[in-house]
């Protein structure tokens, strides 16, 4: 009885075959759907921005065409649990616009048998507008940045450090996530930068580091617009007044040049080029400004001679005497920065 009973588990039931347990792997694999195709899986894209709608959320996809058709075929590929080793091959062609046809073969290791079969499925487009492109062509915004100088203009520089920072912080945020954070649209105006943000998030943050980089105040002006699901809906004008004094910019007041380090409590912080001290100022003790230490020169020292240097006009090339300040250390031949002050025809060593 015994001997029977081997006999009979090792021969396989259905073929006859040897085999160690049960169905031999021919007859097993026969009998296993081991691969399974989708007939037809759908994709619903942007067409102004391609990202990808996944349920109801919509991402932004920076996919190849060829990586996105293959990464939609292969989520329509189903493999049995026991595949190994396998090998996928793909080509496609699109019977119509909004059509791609895959043609998918595979091959791998079953139950320790080579196998490899091929199946077909078809990727229909759907063309949706995104929730952010919507937004940006129907005109929302949720505020507006307004950026101010305080008894002058925004020069050319705050304008343009204005303009990168707004465009840093656009990319860290969207790149974080937050896609419906994005400005709208840039003006520059006579008075200063209009900055058009879809979100409150993206203006608090833009309008913060604008205070970082070129100081000044920022206050907040919000305009209830209507509710949304029972909460109010503000529209938020931020402006920023920057400071009558920019930071690095060279004041003239009681006899002594002054560069502007940073303001506090309604004080200015200048650096002192006569004595390298750190010192506060009222802006009414300001008698004019000189310039900004971003526009310096470069001149030549020729040689010193106690607590005074020969250095060469960078302009005329003539000789020019200028006082060494005792937090300067220079030497005959090397080159030092120098700010022009026409009004009393002098050359101030800056560093």
């Amino acid at each position: 009885m015994t001997e029977d009973i081997d006999i009979k588990q090792n021969i396989c039931p259905k073929c006859g075959k040897p085999t160690k347990k049960g169905l031999c792997p021919e007859c097993r694999i026969a009998e296993t759907e081991w691969l399974v195709c989708d007939k037809r899986v759908q994709c619903t894209q942007c067409p102004t921005c391609n990202s990808i709608k996944n349920g109801a959320i919509w991402s932004d996809c920076n996919m190849e065409t060829e990586d996105l058709i293959a990464e939609i075929a292969l989520s329509a590929v189903h493999l049995h649990e026991n595949m190994n080793d396998y090998n996928i091959q793909l080509s496609h062609f699109d019977p119509s616009p909004n059509r791609t046809s895959v043609k998918i073969k595979i091959s791998g290791e079953i139950y320790g048998r080579h196998v490899e079969d091929e199946c077909r499925t078809l990727i229909v487009w759907i063309k949706e507008q995104c929730d952010r492109c919507s937004r940006y062509s129907g005109g929302y915004y949720a505020g507006v940045i307004q950026v101010r100088a305080d008894g002058r203009r925004p020069d050319d520089h705050e304008r343009a450090v204005t303009e990168e920072i707004a465009t840093e912080i656009e990319d860290s945020v969207q790149n974080a996530g937050e896609r419906l954070s994005f400005i709208t649209e840039t003006k520059n105006t006579k008075d200063g930068v209009d900055i058009v943000i879809s979100s409150h998030n993206l203006g608090e943050s833009i309008s913060r580091e604008i205070k970082k980089r070129l100081g000044g105040k920022v206050t907040k002006h919000p305009k209830l617009i209507g509710e949304k699901d029972g909460r109010p809906l503000y529209r938020i004008t931020y402006l920023i007044r920057l400071p009558r004094y920019q930071k690095g910019e060279i004041l003239y007041s009681k006899g002594k040049y002054l560069e502007v380090r940073y303001i506090e409590s309604g004080l200015l912080k200048v650096f002192d080029f006569e004595d390298g001290m750190l010192k506060s100022l009222r802006e009414d003790e300001v008698e004019r400004s000189v310039g900004n230490i971003r526009v310096v020169e470069n001149a030549l020292v020729t040689h010193t001679e106690g607590d005074t240097a020969g250095i060469l006009d960078p302009k005329s090339y003539e000789s020019r005497e200028v006082l060494i300040p005792k937090w300067l250390h220079i030497r005959e031949g090397s080159e030092i920065r120098v700010i022009r002050d026409p009004e009393n025809d002098l050359l101030i060593p800056v560093g």
